[in-house]
C-alpha cells in the first residue's frame, strides 16, 4: 500500500507541474484495473430527451479548459445557471468560481463520479478531461490513463444513469494514411500520437456503447479552434492565434509552418455551438455517432494577408519546426462536414474574414490597426 501512494503523490505532482489543464488526477488502483465494472448485457438503457425535462442537468468535466468554460456561459444562458456545474480538480478563477456552481471532480474515482451524477440528477455530461497532445507524448502511460481509463468510467456511469454523453474528438484522430482533401466522416484513421489513438478509441467506444447497451452518445471532430480568450500554447495550430498577438505587439510575426500548410479551423464561438446543437438534436435525425465539423480551411499565408488588412505594416517571416510541419502534414486539409450539414443543420458563422475582425475587437486596437482603419 505505501507503494501505490507513492505513485499516486509522484503522478500528480507530475500532472500538476504540466499546466495541462485537463482536469484530472490519478487513483492508481483505478489505474491499474482493480475492480472493473461490468454492465449486465440484458440491460436497458435510454437517454433522458430533451422533451422529457424543462432543462437538462448539465456535467461538464474538465471544465476549467479553454472549451468548458466557454461551454458553461453558452449552455448556463440556454438552461439556467444553476442547471450547469463545471468541474475539474484545480482551483478556478474567482470570476470562473462565482459565475455558477463548480465541484471538485476527478474522472479516475469512479465512486466520486458517480455520486455527482446521482445527487445533482445530471441527464447530460460533457466529458473534456483529457490530457493533450504534446503533455501524453512526455508521458505515455499517464495519458494512456487519463484519455482511456477515465473514459472508461465515464462511459459506464452514463449508460448506468441514462446519461446523454458528449464527447469531443479531433483532427488529430486522423494520420498520414487517412484521405486528406477531403477527410470525410469514415475512412483509415491510424493516428501516431497517444492523444489521437485515445480519441479514435473513445469514438469507437462510444459507438460500441451506443448500439450494445443504447447509450445516446455523440460526439465531434474539432478541426483547430481559435480564440482570443486563450494564450498560444506552442501547438501545430497555434500559430493561428500567436498572429494576431504579434501583429499588435510588434508588427512581427514568424510562423513554425510552411506558408502553404492547409489545415481546418474554427472560430470557438462556432465550435460552443456545433457541441449544443449537435446535443439538442432529435435522436432520430443522427444517422452516425460522430461527426466532422469544419467552417474554413486556410494556411498561414493566407491568414497573414487577411490580417495585413488591419495592420498592413505586419511583417511576416517563417522558421520551419520540423516536428510541427510533420505533425500537420498528417492532418486533414479539409475537413468534410457534410452529413453534420445534412443530418442536424450545422451551418458556421465565421469565415476567414468574420475571424480575423473578430479577434481584433476582442483583442483590442493599438494606434497601428486605428491608423490601419
Amino acid at each position: 500500500m505505501p507503494i501505490v501512494k507513492s505513485v499516486s503523490r509522484a503522478v500528480n505532482q507530475l500532472l500538476q507541474s504540466s499546466g495541462c489543464g485537463c482536469g484530472i488526477s490519478i487513483v492508481p488502483v483505478r489505474c491499474l484495473g482493480i475492480s472493473p465494472r461490468q454492465v449486465p448485457s440484458d440491460a436497458s438503457f435510454h437517454s433522458v430527451s430533451f422533451s422529457e425535462s424543462h432543462h437538462p442537468r448539465v456535467l461538464i468535466t474538465g471544465g476549467l479548459g479553454q472549451l468548458g468554460v466557454g461551454l458553461a456561459k453558452l449552455l448556463r444562458k440556454r438552461f439556467g445557471k444553476n442547471n450547469v456545474i463545471l468541474s475539474d480538480i484545480r482551483k478556478p478563477a474567482d470570476n470562473v468560481f462565482y459565475s455558477g456552481p463548480f465541484i471538485y471532480s476527478d474522472i479516475l474515482d469512479y465512486k466520486n463520479l458517480r455520486e455527482i451524477v446521482v445527487n445533482n440528477r445530471i441527464t447530460w455530461l460533457f466529458h473534456y478531461s483529457a490530457l493533450l497532445s504534446a503533455v501524453g507524448e512526455a508521458n505515455v502511460p499517464l495519458a494512456r490513463a487519463v484519455n482511456i481509463t477515465g473514459l472508461h468510467n465515464v462511459l459506464d456511469i452514463a449508460a448506468e444513469h441514462n446519461l446523454r454523453l458528449f464527447v469531443p474528438s479531433t483532427i488529430g484522430a486522423f494520420g498520414p494514411t487517412s484521405p486528406r482533401d477531403p477527410t470525410p466522416d469514415l475512412c483509415i484513421q491510424r493516428p501516431r500520437t497517444i492523444y489521437g489513438v485515445s480519441k479514435v478509441h473513445a469514438e469507437l467506444m462510444g459507438e460500441y456503447y451506443h448500439y450494445r447497451y443504447g447509450l445516446d452518445f455523440r460526439c465531434l471532430r474539432y478541426p483547430g479552434v481559435i480564440s482570443a480568450d486563450s494564450q498560444p500554447g506552442g501547438g501545430t495550430t497555434d500559430y493561428a492565434v500567436q498572429i494576431f498577438h504579434d501583429a499588435i505587439k510588434t508588427g512581427k510575426f514568424q510562423c513554425n509552418l510552411k506558408p502553404d500548410t492547409r489545415l481546418p479551423m474554427m472560430y470557438i464561438d462556432d465550435c460552443l455551438k456545433a457541441t449544443l446543437e449537435v446535443m439538442e438534436a432529435p435522436a432520430e435525425a443522427l444517422s452516425m455517432r460522430t461527426y466532422n465539423i469544419s467552417a474554413m480551411s486556410f494556411t498561414p499565408e493566407e491568414l497573414a494577408q487577411e490580417v495585413q488588412k488591419h495592420v498592413p505594416e505586419l511583417q511576416v517571416t517563417y522558421n520551419v519546426d520540423a516536428v510541427r510541419q510533420a505533425i500537420a502534414d498528417s492532418w486533414p486539409m479539409n475537413f468534410d462536414d457534410s452529413n453534420a450539414r445534412k443530418d442536424w443543420g450545422w451551418k458556421h458563422d465565421y469565415d476567414l474574414p468574420e475571424l480575423v475582425t473578430t479577434m481584433f475587437s476582442f483583442l483590442g486596437s493599438d494606434s497601428r490597426i486605428a491608423q490601419a482603419n
